[in-house]
């Protein structure tokens, strides 16, 4: 069994064992103006309206979200309940953007100090397909309908985080599930406002138990290690009235020129595909020089691509490298050193040159080379040398064969660790820094 086919198998199983089966296409015949996504009629939903309100943060509009497990509970049904969301942000172009998520209630009573708390979960990589959007994936975690294969794998940590009693909001990204523009994945300030947005949205939201005093953490893995990053460091700015008590980012990319290298020819190599054809959806002046490097081949399978969710990406595109997309015969990579524009591109994506202001924990996999442990290390020590409060987790783990497999185990072998430190900041516990000793840890 490949690996990818190995990681797929193991994140399947774990959404059957939610309680969920796969599913076939939405049944709804789709409208004039629906949007279809590789068999998916994504709902009505997910369509931005033509005007959103001013504020970022913002609702838009709301409506119940059934969870693909719910059990009847003596205070309610368990894990809770939870709502489907739009909210209005804000991009990095400056321009107003449709983000769509959930917010969910747990049943569960907080047993720390204060009101309950609210963790923004921002999720890792899904794709960027529309179906892939991950409020789509609490209520369907297993979506197999012969042309596309979407795991809700962020259910684990999200149910987690109920069972203590933490409320839950969940971002779907600029772009992802709402149907108006291409996902823009990675980019730092786009993710970093939906993330701190989305805290806002579900303070709005009416009928929850949520206060002005409740405590906020952010969590998130890959992806969203960086969204979460990102957030971080942006919060003092963006988001002053959203004070954070700590942030978990887990394998943050936060140097994409060092991740582009890495996961070439990789089993994550699709990624390259979603990131360039992100790029050029923030900054339309980077599409003639797309044009111009990538071919026949590598235009055929940005657009594919740009349907795919990650398990799509897995089978389809492990192991390609980028020099078959381009016209020349040089990689993703190469290209981008000899680009002035897009080198200036990804410096601005480089996340780690604004101090946080709250405590923020980094966990890396020391074997992890696809989203590279030395750029995520760099990221703490960049943090600690501006003054921030780090607490850096090096996961050591033995190299186990494959990019993907070192990449995605540190996640589950710190994942009940990096819920209770959170847990803790939300309780009001002091957090440790490790900047002093970080220069001579792994």
């Amino acid at each position: 069994m490949s690996a990818p086919t190995r990681m797929l198998a193991a994140a399947v199983t774990a959404a059957a064992c939610l309680g969920t089966t796969a599913v076939p296409a939405a049944a709804a015949s789709p409208s004039d103006d629906a949007v279809v996504s590789r068999g998916v009629t994504i709902p009505a939903f997910y369509n931005p309206p033509a005007s959103l309100p001013a504020a970022d943060g913002a609702l838009v509009r709301s409506e119940r979200l059934p969870l693909a497990l719910s059990l009847p509970g003596i205070d309610g049904p368990l894990p809770g309940r939870a709502t489907r969301l739009m909210y209005k942000s804000t991009d990095s172009g400056g321009r107003p953007v449709a983000v769509t998520g959930a917010y969910l209630e747990p049943t569960a009573a907080w047993r720390g100090s204060g009101p309950r708390p609210l963790v923004a979960v921002a999720p890792g990589t899904m794709g960027q397909g529309d179906q892939c959007a991950a409020s789509l994936g609490l209520e369907r975690p297993l979506l197999l309908n012969g042309q596309t294969l979407s795991v809700g794998y962020e259910l684990l940590a999200i149910y987690r985080l109920l069972a203590r009693g933490v409320a839950v909001v969940v971002t779907d990204y600029a772009g992802l599930g709402a149907t108006d523009r291409l996902h823009t994945y990675v980019n730092r300030v786009d993710e970093a406002h939906a993330v701190l947005d989305a805290v806002r949205a579900a303070r709005s939201l009416p009928g929850t138990s949520l206060t002005d005093d409740s405590r906020v953490a952010l969590y998130g893995y890959s992806q969203g290690g960086g969204a979460t990053a990102a957030a971080a460091e942006l919060q003092p700015v963006y988001a002053p009235d959203v004070p954070l008590a700590g942030t978990y980012a887990g394998a943050p990319p936060a140097d994409l020129v060092a991740v582009t290298k890495a996961i070439d020819g990789s089993g994550l190599a699709g990624a390259l595909g979603w990131s360039v054809s992100g790029f050029v959806q923030s900054d339309p002046e980077l599409k003639p020089i797309a044009d111009a490097h990538l071919n026949a081949a590598g235009k055929a399978a940005l657009k594919d691509l740009s349907t795919m969710c990650v398990g799509d990406a897995l089978f389809s595109y492990h192991g390609v490298r980028s020099n078959t997309w381009t016209t020349d015969g040089r990689s993703l990579g190469d290209i981008i050193e000899s680009v002035p524009a897009l080198r200036a591109f990804l410096a601005d994506q480089r996340i780690g040159t604004h101090r946080p202001a709250s405590p923020v924990r980094i966990a890396t996999g020391t074997a992890d080379d696809l989203v590279p442990h030395g750029q995520a290390r760099g990221l703490a020590v960049d943090w600690c040398a501006k003054g921030a409060a780090v607490t850096y987790k090096p996961v050591v783990l033995l190299p186990l064969g494959d990019g993907l497999v070192n990449h995605v185990t540190p996640l589950l072998a710190d994942q009940g660790e990096a819920l209770s430190w959170l847990t803790d900041r939300l309780d009001g516990k002091p957090a440790r820094s490790d900047c002093s000793t970080l220069p001579w840890r792994p």
